[in-house]
Formats: structure tokens, C-alpha cells, sequence
């Protein structure tokens, strides 16, 4: 896009923002998430209709998303597949075995050339998979699973190497830092410090429209606390439970074994033990109401956390009776993650208890600070990555749950890592990088093909920002990335304006089709 078509739709979104923030007579982001709060409030069950849920899958560490999905050969004179192979030297993954001749990485046929269009000139560049990517390459050929190829932090577009290397253009805060580039991707705001995530944003302003009926909160995590889904003030909390269920106060024996005469049903009393009685004796304080407002809204929260873990007790108990065989489902992904994603999925199967039509779940891997031996342990990561989405689609897709259409599952990352290796043998490993690779699964994918812009590979050229060891400028911005899963949600045009307020200073993802976004 010129320069002069860029000012012209930046002045034109812009005018469209501020003027959507001035008819609600507000100028900054938490005001008008508030306002805009009070409004789906008052128009609550009005656009609801249907279940849908979003999975944040964190990749945490900064997966080196180069070879989960690696250039198979060159084309006339576009070399792809040759500077890759220049660049990651004893990290680069073969095409075939070498005494076999097998096929070692997943073929792609993607449907369009619209991602090899702005740097290829739409040839197509051949594809695959990492090796241990049997099942994601299995979800892609069937249409259920796409790819969006360099996406990133970025608080402008970054046009050129010059840009970047000249500085004539503001970028993310602390490029490069793990614990930076974490919650720039969760917030989706690179250029300021962390306040909220986009996914709390979301759950904020779609909650009230959604989830009239609601018994949980919106935001559920798998991994703890985190800030994905930390919303503004007075908006949803997110609540955290383990694999086995909701998390019980600890000192009463798992889930309160130790405490309650029966642990599946509380209201049968307390055990004539110390261990009853003191819980019996912390319920009841629980229930005092205080003058202190700290102290009563530490009682309010105690108690909400506590009838919580009822209402997940009651999903888990109606996900059993479902007849849909998790254990099977998940036989073979009995990992970190895919227990994650089994908990996940038999809470969709007890949606109803939840009484929410909108979720916001949020799981994650560690382990993708691969420094050093990265081939074997990106290897391993890979395998259980995809091991666990294909047992997801797959309970997903059991006639007894049938959600598969209903829930959007993406991939986030720190960044992805330096195209070149740092060293020479089996030991070697990539650093901190910028723009990466990232999936969409889920029924309303329009799957099977790459999104975004694939981008050339050389190094000390084109997109490599600066060092020559192909660190790659990110064309997709995460703002851009999450705009598109959040109106899949429901967001409507203003929710999508608040929740991302850097998102006009990028090509819009919904009407520029040169974006190539259309993975939704």
C-alpha cells in the first residue's frame, strides 16, 4: 500500500475511533471500555444466540516456529528452501530421509498462493510440516486447521529493514525479552506497559451480552494465572483450575476428601474430625460480612471462588454423562498440555452448567527457550503439540459433544527464534528472534491454506531487522491476529476498536484484502 492510501484509511479510521469514543463522550481506552461495558449491559441477551469459545494456546518460551513449518524446495530463481538451509546449518530439517529417500517433513498443499503473493509473486512455494507434526499436517489436509505465517508485536508497520535499523518508526517495548514480548502478544499494546490482556478486554465487553445466565466467569485458565486474561477494573476475573477439576483450598484433602462426609455432595456435612470442623469454622467466617471493605471483598471473593468450584464440579459431572470417552479420546496425548486440553474440552461438554454461550479458556507449553540441542527437544515439543490438538478435535468432534464448530483454537508465542543456529553439532540451538508462524483450529476455519505473507528467508536483507541472523520483521501485527478471532466472538466494530486501540495504524483485517486474514 502507498503511503498516501495509508494516511488517507489511518485518517479515516482514526475518524471513525475517535468519533465512536466522542458519541460516548469519553477520550481514553478504560473510559470507553467502560462505557461500552454499560452499554452491552443494557442490551444483554439481545445478541446472544449459540455457544462459542476461544482457546489461547501460549507457547511459552518462543517457539521456533521456522522449522514447524519449512520451505521443501525452490522455484526458477526464488530461493526459499536454499536459504534456509544456508541460514540454519546443522538445525535445518532434511526433506527426505538420506538412505531411505522417505518423505521426513509433512507435505502442505495449501489452497491459495495469497501468502507467497506480496514476496513470490504468487508461486507457490512448496511446504511441510515438522516431522512430528503428523497430526496437525492430518487437520490442515482436511480443511480444519490453517496457518498464519510472520505474525507479531509491532507497534507500527515496519516497512522496511531501513526502518527498522533508522528507527523512523516507534517499535515494541523491549523487543526480544521474554517476559516483554509475553505480554505484549497477551495484551496485544507493544508500545505501552502492561495494563490488561486482550482476551480479559474481550471477556469484559462480551460478557453481559453473552452470558446473561451465567454461573462462572468467562475466563477460565489451565495454567495459572495469567495476563491474557487479566480484564479492566471491575470487568471479568479470570478463574483457574487444574486437570483434575476446579483447585480446592488446600489442608482438606483433595477436593475436600478430608473435610466433607462426601466430597461430590457438601451439603451431607462436614466429618466429625478436626479437618471437618475446621473447614465448617472457615465457611462460617467466610460468610460474615464486614464493615472494612477489604475485608469484605475478600469474604465476596472467597465465596464466589468457592460456589465456582460447585458449578465446575456440576460441568464435569453433566461432561460424564455425556457419553463422550475423554480418556479415549486423549489416550494419546497423555501430556501437559493435552491433560490441559482434555480438562478444556470436558468443560465444553458441561457448558451448560457454566450457563455461559461466550468462554475465553486459556492452556499452555513451556520449554521453547531451546538454546541449546533444539532439535531434539523442538522435536518433542512439536510431537506433543500436535498429539494434543488432534485428541482436542477429535472430542470435539464426538457425536456426544459436537462442538468442534463452536470453538476457535489459536497459537501464541513470545517470538519466534533466530533463523540462524548458534553453533554446530547436535548441541546447537537459536535465540530470541521476532515475527513467527502460528495455527487456527476449529470447525469455522476456513482451513487448509496460509494466511498472512510467507516471508524470504535471506539473511542480512529484506525483513532480517538487523542482525543478520534472521530475525524476520513481523507483516502481521498480534493486534491484526486477534481482531479477527475476536469478531469471530462476537466483538462488534466498536468493542473491536476499544479492545484494540493500536489496531488502525495496521491495514484493516476485515476489508484490506491484501491483509490475507480471511482465516475466519
Amino acid at each position: 500500500m502507498k503511503n498516501h492510501e495509508k494516511e488517507e484509511l489511518r485518517t479515516r479510521r482514526d475518524f471513525l475511533r475517535q468519533s465512536a469514543c466522542a458519541s460516548l463522550g469519553v477520550t481514553g481506552m478504560v473510559n470507553v471500555l467502560a462505557n461500552l461495558r454499560l452499554i452491552t449491559a443494557a442490551s444483554a441477551q439481545v445478541t446472544g444466540g449459540g455457544y462459542r469459545a476461544l482457546v489461547c494456546l501460549f507457547q511459552s518460551g518462543g517457539n521456533d516456529s521456522s522449522n514447524f513449518l519449512v520451505p521443501l524446495a525452490d522455484v526458477g530463481d526464488l530461493t526459499l528452501r536454499s536459504d534456509y538451509q544456508a541460514a540454519r546449518g546443522t538445525l535445518a530439517l532434511p526433506v527426505s530421509d538420506p538412505v531411505t529417500g522417505a518423505p521426513v517433513l509433512h507435505p502442505l498443499t495449501p489452497a491459495s498462493n495469497a501468502a507467497f503473493a506480496r514476496h513470490f509473486g504468487g508461486t507457490a512455494m512448496p511446504m511441510g510440516l515438522h516431522p512430528s507434526c503428523a497430526g496437525i499436517a492430518e487437520m490442515f489436509g482436511a480443511g480444519e486447521l490453517a496457518l498464519l505465517a510472520n505474525v507479531g508485536t509491532l507497534s507500527y508497520p515496519v516497512p522496511t529493514r531501513e526502518d527498522y535499523i533508522n528507527r523512523t518508526v516507534p517499535l515494541p517495548q523491549q523487543l526480544f525479552s521474554h517476559s516483554d514480548q509475553q505480554t505484549q502478544w497477551q495484551s496485544s499494546v507493544s508500545d505501552k506497559p502492561f495494563t490488561s490482556g486482550w482476551g480479559g478486554r474481550a471477556a469484559d465487553l462480551m460478557n453481559a451480552s453473552y452470558n446473561a445466565g451465567s454461573k462462572a466467569s468467562m475466563s477460565i485458565s489451565l495454567a495459572g494465572v495469567n495476563s491474557f486474561q487479566v480484564g479492566t477494573a471491575g470487568g471479568v476475573a479470570q478463574y483457574t483450575v487444574g486437570t483434575g477439576g476446579a483447585i480446592s483450598l488446600s489442608g482438606y484433602g483433595t477436593n475436600y476428601a478430608s473435610a466433607y462426609n462426601d466430597p461430590e455432595n457438601p451439603s451431607l456435612g462436614y466429618k466429625n474430625s478436626d479437618t471437618g470442623r475446621r473447614l465448617q469454622a472457615f465457611e462460617q467466617i467466610m460468610n460474615l460480612t464486614h464493615e472494612n471493605l477489604l475485608e469484605d471483598q475478600y469474604n465476596q471473593i472467597i465465596r464466589g471462588a468457592r460456589a465456582t468450584e460447585g458449578v465446575i464440579g456440576a460441568a464435569l459431572t453433566a461432561a460424564a454423562a455425556g457419553g463422550v470417552d475423554f480418556d479415549a479420546h486423549f489416550a494419546g496425548a497423555q501430556t501437559k498440555l493435552g491433560d490441559q486440553l482434555k480438562m478444556i474440552a470436558k468443560l465444553i461438554a458441561g457448558r451448560n452448567a457454566l450457563g455461559n454461550s461466550r468462554q475465553i479458556f486459556f492452556c499452555q507449553i513451556g520449554g521453547h527457550d531451546t538454546h541449546a540441542s533444539m532439535l531434539t527437544a523442538h522435536s518433542n515439543l512439536m510431537a506433543e503439540l500436535s498429539g494434543a490438538l488432534l485428541a482436542f478435535r477429535n472430542a470435539l468432534k464426538d457425536p456426544g459433544l459436537d462442538a468442534f464448530g463452536d470453538v476457535t483454537t489459536f497459537t501464541m508465542s513470545d517470538f519466534n527464534r533466530t533463523l540462524q543456529a548458534n553453533g554446530n553439532d547436535a548441541t546447537a540451538g537459536s535465540d530470541h528472534a521476532w515475527g513467527g508462524h502460528h495455527l487456527v483450529m476449529g470447525g469455522s476455519v476456513n482451513g487448509g491454506d496460509i494466511y498472512g505473507h510467507f516471508p524470504p528467508l535471506k539473511t542480512g536483507a529484506g525483513l532480517d531487522s538487523h542482525s543478520s541472523r534472521g530475525r524476520f520483521i513481523p507483516e502481521t501485527s498480534v493486534d491484526q491476529y486477534a481482531a479477527v478471532l475476536t469478531k469471530w466472538m462476537g466483538a462488534g466494530s466498536n468493542e473491536i476498536e476499544a479492545i484494540f486501540p493500536n489496531l488502525p495504524r495496521f491495514d484493516d483485517p476485515f476489508s484490506v484484502a491484501s491483509a490475507n486474514l480471511g482465516f475466519l
